[in-house]
């Protein structure tokens, strides 16, 4: 990262770069309005109307002032409304400070709806992204800077509201100020122009810097992840990683912080002279303010008033250059943001897609399919052909890297093909609509997710429509054999699982699996894919669940994935897989026969019984 080279860039060009951005406001603001409408509405009068409180009490105190200085020099009694006036400037003060109060109100509400709005905006956005994005290490990152962004920039909406009233404040005041001298107003702007500037340069700095850090604070957050979490402490005793853990993450920390300081330390003081000119400013003017009431060129109530608007001037010319500049710079941050919500995915439904059909006739078809990753030039499948019919079932078997779940990911529609086609009851699946798609289809990964939740939401997120019908949960259970483990728990199906909150008990891993395979029972779908579906079972469990398994396939198309022989044998047919093509076909009988590919794997795995 080279803070140096970037601090050597143009003030043209950062504030090119800043300008742009300003481009990133409107939707973000948005955003703001949808989030809240009444509490934007409500906070916008608010502040309009605080804005002018300055001007009032300032008029006011100069009228106060004037009529003082009249009686005290005999020049007749205090008027009879006197005191309404000291009541009005004591009722202007508590007006403000309720309204005040008031805004910050205001304020807090609109942070809560705005954090809750954008944050469920980019879950939603999020999971209808292509699985391709969640494999690019640069998409993460732009993930990570837009979650942060998304409750970091309440600054720049809080600012956006202040600035409309400062705005209006130094307006009111600016007015004032030019009835006696715009020389006055013209001196006080041409002060504070060169700090907001210098302000505004080492803000984009910063800006870039934290940009070009991102990778490495997510790399700390790994680090920092790796170190505490359950799922690695035995490796991390076992194998004394803890000194190893710590000193990359203090290198990494040290390393960010040296950078930080040295911005910091060339901020302060390259900043430090410019605001020095704005503070000479004020007091040149408070000076030649004060020099024409001595010498007779303005009265005692035109000091006061002169000199408090053109405090309040100053102060607010400076803080509506600091607010804007503020704005601008968090619309850096807001970039990646507006970049994430404009990704769209690149498999998704047609307009006028056909729904998914409810009685599958003929099946699916892959014809001539090839398959590369995005981002790669390794061909995974090519030129891959075969059929999956209406009630039949088909293994999958291969050594690792054969396509073997690249060909799920592809029925799935999670994936398409680089080229070829996948054919359901003849139509490309291209033509289906996506959702339909899916709820057709049920399939267990072998690195499926353990959720923190209750026992009953772990299976009911196969149909999360079903969550609140404990009797078909408890049916997919039995049918999964995870009643048992579920009967066990102390809270039985409202039993909180994982250790990730209070109360939670944890499962083995077999018995997680029975869990993941009750969520494809639940889901009751037209066909069935499972991928290592026995993996972490052990002997008698694996044989209680295939003893079942025929039952629960009956009328549907089953895809199952497996290196253990005695899953795969129970088949209709089975596909071998090598290099990217089916290398055998068959059923277990025939393919034994043939003394291939799949007769050596098999006899491998058979020896170790033997």
């Amino acid at each position: 990262m080279k803070v140096e080279s970037i601090s050597r860039q143009s003030l043209w060009s950062a504030w090119n770069k800043r300008l742009k951005a300003l481009r990133n406001v409107p939707p973000v603001l948005r955003m703001v309005w949808d989030s809240g409408r009444a509490v934007v509405a409500a906070d916008a009068a608010l502040r309009l109307l605080l804005a002018l409180i300055p001007l009032a009490m300032l008029y006011v105190s100069r009228w106060i002032i004037g009529a003082v200085d009249r009686h005290v020099h005999g020049s007749g009694p205090l008027v009879a409304w006197f005191w309404w006036m000291v009541a009005l400037d004591f009722a202007l003060a508590a007006i403000g400070a309720l309204l005040s109060r008031t805004v910050d109100y205001c304020d807090a509400l609109l942070a809560d709806k705005f954090t809750l709005y954008i944050s469920v905006r980019i879950m939603e956005h999020a999971s209808s992204l292509d699985l391709a994005s969640y494999e690019d290490p640069s998409f993460y990152d732009k993930m990570e800077r837009a979650r942060v962004q998304a409750t970091d920039r309440l600054g720049m909406i809080q600012a956006t509201g202040r600035v409309l009233q400062q705005v209006m404040t130094t307006v009111t005041l600016a007015v004032g100020i030019l009835l006696y001298s715009p020389w006055l107003l013209l001196v006080l702007v041409a002060c504070v122009v060169p700090a907001f500037l210098g302000e505004s340069h080492f803000a984009f700095l910063g800006y870039t810097l934290a940009f070009e850090q991102t990778p490495v604070r997510r790399q700390l957050d790994y680090l920092r992840a790796l170190g505490s979490s359950k799922e690695s402490a035995k490796e991390l005793k076992l194998f004394g990683l803890r000194s190893f853990l710590t000193g990359e993450y203090t290198n990494l920390s040290r390393d960010i912080y040296r950078q930080n300081v040295s911005l910091a330390k060339r901020r302060l003081w390259g900043v430090a002279g410019l605001s020095l000119l704005s503070t000479l400013g004020y007091y040149g003017c408070y000076a030649w303010v004060v020099y024409e009431t001595v010498a007779g060129g303005l009265r005692v109530q035109d000091l006061i008033f002169l000199a408090g608007a053109i405090a309040g001037a100053s102060s607010n010319i400076q803080q509506v250059f600091s607010t804007l500049s503020s704005i601008a710079d968090q619309a850096l941050f807001l970039t990646d943001l507006i970049d994430f919500f404009a990704t769209q995915p690149t498999v998704r439904s047609k307009p006028g897609a056909l729904p998914a059909p409810r009685l599958i006739r003929s099946g699916f078809e892959f014809r001539k399919v090839t398959f590369v990753y995005p981002g790669t030039s390794h061909v995974v499948l090519k030129d891959l052909n075969f059929r999956l019919e209406p009630s039949e079932r088909i293994a999958l078997i291969g050594e690792n890297g054969q396509g073997k779940t690249t060909i799920v990911k592809l029925l799935t529609r999670l994936y398409d093909p680089s080229d070829g086609q996948i054919l359901l009851d003849g139509i490309d699946l291209r033509e289906y609509d996506l959702d339909s798609l899916c709820r057709q289809i049920a399939v267990i990964f072998q690195d499926f997710v353990r959720y923190d939740l209750t026992a009953a939401q772990n299976i009911a997120v196969g149909q999360i429509e079903e969550k609140q019908n404990g009797a078909r949960i408890e049916g997919a259970a039995r049918k999964s054999l995870a009643h048992g483990v579920v009967a066990r728990l102390p809270l039985a199906y409202g039993q909180m699982l994982g250790r990730r909150f209070e109360g939670g008990v944890d499962l083995s891993g077999g018995e997680w699996q029975k869990l993941a395979l009750a969520r494809a029972y639940l889901r009751d779908a037209q066909v069935l894919v499972l991928d290592e579906p026995t993996a972490s079972l052990d002997a008698r469990s694996e044989h209680e669940v295939f003893q079942r398994f025929a039952e629960l396939t009956e009328g549907k198309m089953a895809l199952l994935i497996s290196h253990r022989f005695s899953t795969v044998r129970m088949a209709d047919r089975i596909l071998v897989l090598a290099d990217g093509s089916i290398a055998e076909e068959g059923n277990h009988s025939k393919l034994v026969a043939q003394g291939g590919l799949y007769s050596e794997m098999f006899e491998l795995q058979a020896s170790r019984y033997r």
